[in-house]
């Protein structure tokens, strides 16, 4: 099984999601995570639902080990900076001040490694004005501008998941890798720093370049007016997805699935321009069209026709198709500490050979009876 960094050793001490998402990020890859959480209840996340396990915790601490410490206390400390000696990486994503308190800043580890690659997230920056500011993932999407091309104007609030703590962990995880390379050439570590509403900020470039280059600014209809994305809802409930782009075959062929070849002759059709210009009015053509029969039906008539479509599936959905069976998208390991765990595997696959091995989240202080050996990172995690 492909693990290219089967060799890396991550030491994380990240809550909730920016810090655990790049730590898994890296365990899926193979390296070896040992999640250092304090004895008291360990990462917030895992009681967020009740218990100590929670889905949300689970979602984003696979492929990891748990140690309990208190970095405050000085024998625990003594066992982490031992450890701290040999790692390669080390994850928080604490709020600013707090590394101090814990023993923990980067000045402190890197002068007992050198090697180590720091990995800070921060919610708006190491400076700055709002460096102080708490910022959770609703907070960093609506500081970046991106929030406002979710919310729908006639019925504002907040839609979807937490986008903006998974994508700072993208990001961080990304930092990260590009450090370890650098590495190899200068023998020395760096301290890679990434804030949530500098992350935020640039998965929303595009936004950014349509005002820098047209002085444009973008609405939560922008991008699905000019890519003329639709969804529909059929007879049964269940909803499609159209994306119609600009080839003008995909519109003849739609004709032709639709049962109305002469549409394309009406004026809200008649050119790219125009069906941009007219979003609404296709919508209200098309929509009582689809709501005319099943889902099922509409996707054999468009596939047959080439029509760039799906249904707008739910997760249990999802993992029940076809496609997702033959790329093994769900993985699992029957050994969980609750039983059998599953998940979504990464999507990244080497030379053919998709990453079909996952560990379960640990529960807290899994791996605490290794500690005999505290010299060693590896004793830590075995």
């Amino acid at each position: 099984m492909a693990k290219p960094l089967a060799d890396v050793t991550v030491l994380e001490m990240g809550t909730f999601i920016t810090g655990p998402a790049a730590g898994m990020l890296l365990g899926d890859m193979g390296a070896d995570v040992i999640k250092i959480e304090r004895p008291d209840g360990g990462d917030p996340f895992r009681a967020f639902n009740g218990g100590f396990y929670s889905p949300h915790f689970q979602t984003y601490n696979r492929n990891k080990r748990s140690v309990t410490l208190d970095t405050r206390a000085a024998d625990d400390l003594a066992i982490f900076d031992r450890m701290i000696a040999t790692a390669d990486i080390f994850i928080q994503n604490f709020r600013p001040g707090v590394t101090a308190k814990l023993n923990v800043d980067a000045a402190r580890l890197q002068a007992i490694n050198p090697r180590l690659i720091y990995l800070s997230i921060s919610g708006f920056g190491a400076g700055g004005p709002d460096q102080d500011r708490p910022a959770f993932d609703t907070v960093a999407q609506a500081a970046s501008g991106f929030l406002r091309l979710l919310v729908n104007p006639e019925n504002p609030r907040v839609v979807g998941p937490a986008l903006a703590d998974a994508i700072t962990g993208f990001y961080g995880a990304y930092g990260v890798l590009a450090a370890l390379h650098e590495r190899e050439k200068t023998g020395r570590g760096r301290l890679v720093e990434v804030s949530m509403f500098e992350a935020m900020a640039h998965f929303n470039l595009d936004d950014f370049t349509h005002y820098f280059s047209e002085g444009q600014v973008m609405g939560p209809y922008s991008r699905p007016n000019v890519s003329q994305s639709y969804v529909f809802q059929c007879a049964d409930g269940g909803w499609i997805a159209l994306h119609m782009s600009s080839p003008p075959k995909f519109w003849e062929n739609l004709a032709e699935a639709v049962g109305r070849p002469d549409m394309l002759g009406r004026d809200e059709f008649a050119s790219r321009t125009a069906r941009i210009a007219n979003y609404d009015k296709i919508v209200e053509f098309l929509a009582p069209i689809f709501a005319a029969r099943k889902r099922a039906e509409w996707c054999a008539v468009l596939e047959r026709l080439e029509v760039p479509h799906s249904p707008v599936y739910s997760a249990p959905e999802v993992i029940e198709t076809e496609q997702a069976k033959h790329l093994q998208l769900c993985i699992e390991d029957p050994a969980g500490p609750h039983g059998v765990f599953r998940t979504i595997r990464s999507p990244v696959s080497f030379d053919g050979e998709a990453m079909l091995d996952v560990t379960a989240p640990p529960t807290l202080g899994q791996h605490n009876v290794a500690l005999a050996d505290p010299g060693s990172v590896k004793a830590a995690a075995e």
